[in-house]
């Protein structure tokens, strides 16, 4: 039996994720949430149910009937997203494509997209075709360990041992989830013992009683919502206590069907909203390779009239899979071990399919102006440092202990910013090796040396960066080193409040300089390099070189009271080649490649040597 609010409800949710990726509202990442709380009651009830009625609770079909519901219709959207991604998509992107098409057919993607730092409310990289599937492989963790842990709980054969171990385990999850939003925000957005709690405050319902009759319970979970999808934005720091405000709301909307206002009710029976719940599923699915393929093969944002063009073929696509993919394999009348036996065979084509996508990264190109063939892996590839998991990424404030160089000379030198120091950690290394220095690398990414405050934005928390930066120069001075080797990217953003940015960035240098100057008698600031356009591998897979170069170098923002080294000359003339020497001279849109660092070690060594470093 459906219950017409709660398809309403499901509505409403695909619609808010729809919308928010569309960018018309900033919170629309609040209807996941909403279908997390949906889930957790309506299983639980099931649940519950059958073990009231048999006093058993059979796994396998339990199992067998979840894997009919989803996993054919999100099988057939990941294995055409697949396909269409690899023949639309940069080169460029295949490895990373064919990592996530296989951590999406095992449900694992969740963890995969924090390992590697994706941040889900502020995607403005080019991003994957498939970092939706997170919800739904926290989805699917959910429904395998509950079901033990509700019946583990009706063993005790007391209704109050099972809703204590409910509420504690919701509990503990919220109160982890506050806490990881405040030290690791990503892991925190992806992982399912920070989303567990959503699905408690849903599991609860089952066990409240009857409400009391009060026509402003559901009104302020509607205006919960409301305020939640409108106000909330990238740089709400989620879920935490923020989740608190859509959970709950969903909370009183669920528990306060029977008292729905009229309007509340014509408008989740009416028929565009049963239709629209009953497809929410594949909509969701469908939904967001739909919104930027697109717009990552035309490389531009899409155009408003193009947006609403992308969401109603998502209207139009979920509707046909709903009848011809979802209806046909939910109803079908199968024994659970053919079910597993076809569900292995699914999952194992979407890996195979992903593998290959996978391996094609390794393949060798030519690249007009680039010397010889090489490989993506190649060209992409980031410092040393980060494979060795020496520079920090969000949520953390200290870095470890990496030393390179001469590591047993007595002489050191410091490495120290955000990753635009860090790009350069390729050519120091070889210097520091050649020259008989130690050299300590302190980086973090969206992290500046230079002391200014940021705003928080997404998984960027600036309570983190400070932290950082007060641990890494309370190391500086233990260290002393011979020489500080500093660099940060300058264009970032400054708090609402700044008018002059200038000032904002000059006056952050002063505070640089008045922390640092009696650490070391050799102060270094590599200027920033000159930002591209676009992401200069992809472009010049699949565009003219003369595309993918940029008009001018940067203007460097002033730098007071530190010996300064301007790399700008080194990688513009008159214009800012994507090639430079046969060399493809950034490896993504922002960072200049290992390889050209590499070979610009001379013109490096020689600037350090001119700067007052004893080389």
């Amino acid at each position: 039996m459906r219950i017409t609010q709660i398809q309403g409800l499901r509505a409403l949710a695909a619609i808010l994720v729809t919308v928010f990726h569309a960018k018309f509202i900033t919170g629309g990442f609040i209807g996941v949430d909403i279908f997390y709380v949906i889930s957790g009651y309506l299983i639980t009830g099931l649940i519950l149910r059958e073990i009231d009625r048999s006093g058993e609770f059979g796994f396998k079909k339990f199992y067998a009937r979840r894997s009919k519901r989803l996993l054919p219709t999100s099988a057939f959207v990941l294995v055409v997203t697949a396909i269409v991604s690899f023949l639309i998509l940069p080169a460029t992107m295949r490895q990373s494509l064919g990592r996530d098409i296989i951590a999406a057919s095992l449900y694992i993607s969740n963890y995969l997209f924090a390992w590697w730092q994706n941040d889900y409310q502020n995607l403005n990289a080019t991003p994957s075709p498939v970092i939706h599937f997170w919800s739904l492989a926290v989805e699917e963790q959910f429904y395998f360990i509950w079901p033990l842990f509700i019946f583990a709980l009706t063993r005790f054969r007391r209704k109050a041992i099972v809703v204590a171990g409910v509420l504690l385990l919701t509990l503990g999850s919220l109160v982890f989830s506050m806490y990881q939003t405040e030290t690791a925000p990503i892991w925190a957005f992806y992982s399912l013992p920070t989303r567990a709690w959503e699905l408690g405050v849903g599991a609860l319902l089952v066990f409240l009683p009857t409400m009391p009759k009060n026509r402003w319970i559901p009104w302020i979970g509607f205006i919960a919502l409301t305020y939640s999808s409108m106000a909330f934005s990238e740089n709400t720091a989620f879920p935490g206590k923020a989740a608190l405000l859509p959970v709950l709301g969903t909370f009183l909307l669920i528990s306060s069907i029977k008292y729905w206002p009229p309007i509340f009710n014509d408008l989740a029976n009416s028929k565009v909203s049963q239709w629209l719940g009953e497809i929410s599923y594949p909509l969701y699915l469908w939904h967001w390779p739909l919104l930027v393929l697109p717009s990552t093969y035309l490389s531009r944002p899409l155009t408003f009239p193009e947006k609403f063009g992308c969401i109603a073929l998502t209207i139009a696509f979920a509707d046909l899979t709903h009848r011809f993919i979802e209806e046909r394999f939910r109803h079908r009348e199968t024994t659970p071990s053919k079910v597993f036996k076809s569900v292995g065979a699914i999952t194992l084509i979407s890996i195979i399919l992903g593998t290959g996508i996978y391996f094609t990264n390794t393949q060798a190109l030519k690249i007009t102006g680039v010397q010889g063939e090489v490989t993506l892996e190649r060209i992409k590839s980031s410092p040393q440092i980060y494979d060795d998991g020496c520079h920090v990424f969000y949520g953390k404030s200290l870095s470890g202990e990496c030393t390179y160089g001469d590591v047993k000379s007595s002489r050191t030198i410091v490495l120290y910013g955000d990753s635009h120091a860090a790009q350069w950690f390729p050519a120091i290394d070889v210097i520091a090796q050649r020259s008989g220095y130690k050299l300590i690398s302190l980086t973090k990414s969206a992290c500046p040396s230079i002391d200014v405050t940021r705003p928080d934005k997404g998984a960027f928390k600036m309570s983190d960066c400070t932290k950082w930066r007060e641990n890494s120069i309370a190391r500086i001075n233990s260290i002393r080193p011979d020489a500080i080797i500093m660099s940060s990217f300058q264009y970032f953003a400054p708090p609402s409040n700044v008018t002059n940015r200038a000032l904002w960035w000059s006056d952050g240098q002063k505070r640089l300089l008045n922390s640092i100057r009696k650490s070391s008698p050799l102060l270094i600031y590599i200027v920033d390099t000159p930002r591209p356009t676009r992401d200069i591998p992809s472009c010049l897979v699949s565009q003219e070189i003369s595309v993918c170069n940029k008009g001018t170098a940067s203007q460097p923002l002033a730098t007071l009271g530190f010996q300064v080294i301007n790399p700008n000359p080194w990688l513009c003339s008159s214009i800012c080649p994507a090639v430079l020497d046969g060399i493809v001279a950034y490896r993504d849109d922002s960072h200049i490649s290992v390889d050209i660092a590499t070979a610009l070690i001379p013109r490096l060594n020689e600037a350090l040597a001119t700067a007052g470093l004893p080389l």
